[in-house]
């Protein structure tokens, strides 16, 4: 099939070369047109802009920071143009395309674009994943896919390139709001361990003995074990995760929150949390750097 990639950063990248080793063709765009070197030596078609990629394909798969970066791309489409507005107008750039939109992005927000892209004559469908950069490599992804079982069923074998195990959560909106709980519980549990562990430490206990003990009981999460060393050597450069966009899902989990009538806490004192991490120059480290906020360094006498 053709297949273009926009947004071909710590994920992107890896997810594009995945579909090219399938044996897909691949066309890709990022608006940091250097990233896209290694992709077109490994057989990538580079597009100038996203006009030029929507044309070239049959299904456009992005993975950029947000929901205003989707929309501000899909508007370099042609979404939105007066001749297009009309599901009977398939003057549209998008009219037959599909749109699978795999970042995290609100709920709300993917509604909105899935009823835009229908207007333009398009398909649409929220694919949000879990995993990281080796996932995405080895087409190990966890998929969360929200659409019309239609689109689901057309466009799953293209999903089962990138993941081993999708689920069709339920219509636009869902596999969104589920992405947003399991990230949720990312910015929590590094918060939570990272708490006990500067209090082991603080105390003098055997690092070794916190975590067998961790490792043997109902507490444990395997995310305790990726994130120890970082936090033990305070190395948080070359992040699968940056802090930053953490800080972008759990606001947006917040919001949701509150919009279904639940109380924002404690994931707002998480938020807090990670925002203080943004703020004090860990935006772009991985997110265990929120160790040297709950646990700081002594200040030198």
């Amino acid at each position: 099939m053709n297949i273009g990639v926009i947004g071909t950063g710590l994920m992107g990248s890896p997810m594009a070369l995945r579909l090219l080793s399938a044996g897909h063709k691949v066309w890709v765009y990022n608006r940091t047109p250097d990233r896209l070197k290694p992709l077109e030596l490994a057989g990538a078609k580079v597009c100038a802009t996203p006009l030029a990629l929507i044309q070239s394909v049959e299904a456009v798969i992005f993975m950029v920071t947000n929901g205003e970066a989707v929309r501000s791309l899909l508007e370099d489409m042609g979404l939105g143009d007066r001749e297009a507005s009309s599901a009977e107008n398939r003057s549209s750039p998008l009219a037959h395309k599909a749109i699978i939109q795999m970042g995290t992005i609100a709920p709300t927000e993917s509604q909105q674009l899935g009823q835009m892209v229908a207007q333009a004559g398009g398909t649409y469908l929220e694919a949000p994943v879990l995993g990281s950069i080796s996932e995405a490599k080895n087409g190990k992804l966890i998929i969360m896919a929200g659409a019309e079982n239609e689109a689901y069923q057309r466009w799953q074998p293209l999903l089962q390139c990138l993941g081993t195990t999708l689920y069709h959560v339920g219509p636009v909106g869902s596999a969104a709001t589920l992405k947003l709980t399991m990230n949720q519980l990312i910015g929590s549990l590094t918060a939570a361990f990272a708490q006990s562990l500067g209090l082991v430490q603080s105390a003098g206990i055997d690092v070794d003995t916190f975590m067998a003990v961790l490792r043997q009981s109902a507490l444990y999460a395997p995310t305790f074990d990726k994130k120890l060393q970082r936090m033990q050597t305070r190395q948080f450069a070359d992040p699968n995760f940056p802090t930053k966009h953490l800080l972008k899902d759990m606001g947006l989990f917040v919001s949701a929150a509150k919009a279904a009538g639940l109380s924002p806490f404690p994931a707002e004192s998480v938020r807090q949390l990670v925002e203080q991490a943004v703020q004090t120059g860990f935006g772009d480290d991985d997110y265990a750097a929120l160790f040297n906020i709950v646990s700081p360094l002594p200040k030198p006498e």
